[in-house]
Order: C-alpha cells, then structure tokens, then sequence
C-alpha cells in the first residue's frame, strides 16, 4: 500500500512542510500575489493557512501546484535568478 512514488514531487511532503518551504522562498507578500487567498494576504500565518487548506480543495491544489513549479524550477537551474523567482524574467 505504500507504493514509491519517485515521481510525484508531492510524495512524502506534508502540507505544512510544502508551505513553510513556498513561504521561505517566496516570502508571504510574493506568496499572496501569487495566490490570492485571504489567508496569504491578511495577517499571514502558518497555522491559519493551514487550516483553510485543509478545507479547501481548489486553494490547496493552487499551494500543491506552485510548489511543484517551485520544486521544478529549482531543479532545472538552480544558479538563474528566475528560478529562484519562480518567474521568467
């Protein structure tokens, strides 16, 4: 039942980990405009982000999703600036 899953960047990776990193890396201002969610743009928290998306569905898959484009660019060229803006310049 637990199957390797070596290509899923999101295998073995809680939601608050996968949160604590997107805020490290994008700091919750970039992080907000990014995702524009109240809990990322109105007195920002772990513990209150993690709480709504634990109960929202679309909001967790955007978070999922940024991560994994985060993961990815971080990965394929970790010494250009974009990747670690996570933007094209």
């Amino acid at each position: 039942m637990n199957a390797i899953q070596p290509k899923n960047p999101l295998h073995r990776i809680t939601l608050e980990k996968l949160l604590n990193e997107l805020v490290a890396f994008y700091g919750w201002d970039n992080l907000s405009r990014e995702i524009d969610i109240r809990c990322f743009t109105h007195d920002p928290s772990v513990s209150s982000s993690l709480k709504f998306l634990r109960r929202t569905p679309w909001a967790r898959e955007r978070v999922e999703a940024l991560y994994v484009n985060m993961v990815n660019n971080r990965s394929l060229a970790p010494d250009r600036p974009e990747a670690r803006s996570g933007r094209a310049r």
